[in-house]
């Protein structure tokens, strides 16, 4: 027992380190939520989020530095939260720019986080489809359906325990929200053609 109190001081020196390094984290995963939720946020607004976005994904970047050493901490639950919001911040401004998606390395997350954050995209195209359709832009809201409807696809091919990987909720959600989407714009569709023969008849009088 000579040397208890030299293992003890050990032990305590690295839950000492585990957890000022989880205080860093916790911190740096509210940066990167923050960041990628005004990111997200700009895109709806239509403006330039391409800085909010550069900031997002140098905070990753860094807790993933901070990280390393610490696997328990990058796959706690906050973290992966995080991860998953930055992603979707990525994908969706890659979508809407008509850009190839970027990859979970390109992301800085895993592959669980990606996926959970390509499920969130499905709701955020669905607020760009409601605000095309209060424009009375049909065909672009069409267009985004069947992007939603791409993403799902591609969720659905994932057909895992939820121990590996949690997305049968979010596969159920997206499959509602299409829906929904699929017959707001069926509806609105009616109504533009509707608007457009009544104008073609009133042009006829």
């Amino acid at each position: 027992m000579k040397n208890l109190d030299d293992v003890i001081s050990e032990i305590e020196s690295r839950l000492d380190e585990k957890d000022e390094v989880r205080e860093l984290a916790i911190k740096s995963s509210r940066t990167i939520a923050r960041l990628a939720g005004s990111a997200i946020q700009g895109m709806h607004r239509g403006e330039d989020s391409a800085g909010a976005l550069q900031e997002t994904r140098e905070e990753v970047f860094k807790l993933r530095s901070l990280l390393d050493g610490h696997p328990d901490l990058f796959h706690a639950g906050f973290v992966e939260n995080a991860m998953q919001e930055a992603c979707e911040a990525f994908l969706v401004h890659a979508i809407l720019k008509a850009e190839p998606l970027p990859t979970p390395k390109e992301c800085g997350v895993t592959d669980t986080a990606y996926l959970l954050g390509l499920g969130d995209v499905v709701g955020e195209l669905r607020r760009f489809a409601l605000t095309d359709l209060r424009d009375g832009d049909v065909a672009g809201a069409s267009v985004t359906l069947e992007r939603m409807e791409r993403i799902l696809d591609a969720l659905m091919r994932f057909d895992y325990p939820t121990a590996l990987v949690a997305l049968k909720r979010k596969q159920d959600v997206a499959r509602s929200l299409i829906e929904k989407t699929r017959g707001e714009l069926a509806v609105a569709a009616r109504s533009h053609e509707l608007e457009k023969k009544l104008d073609s008849f009133r042009g006829k009088l």
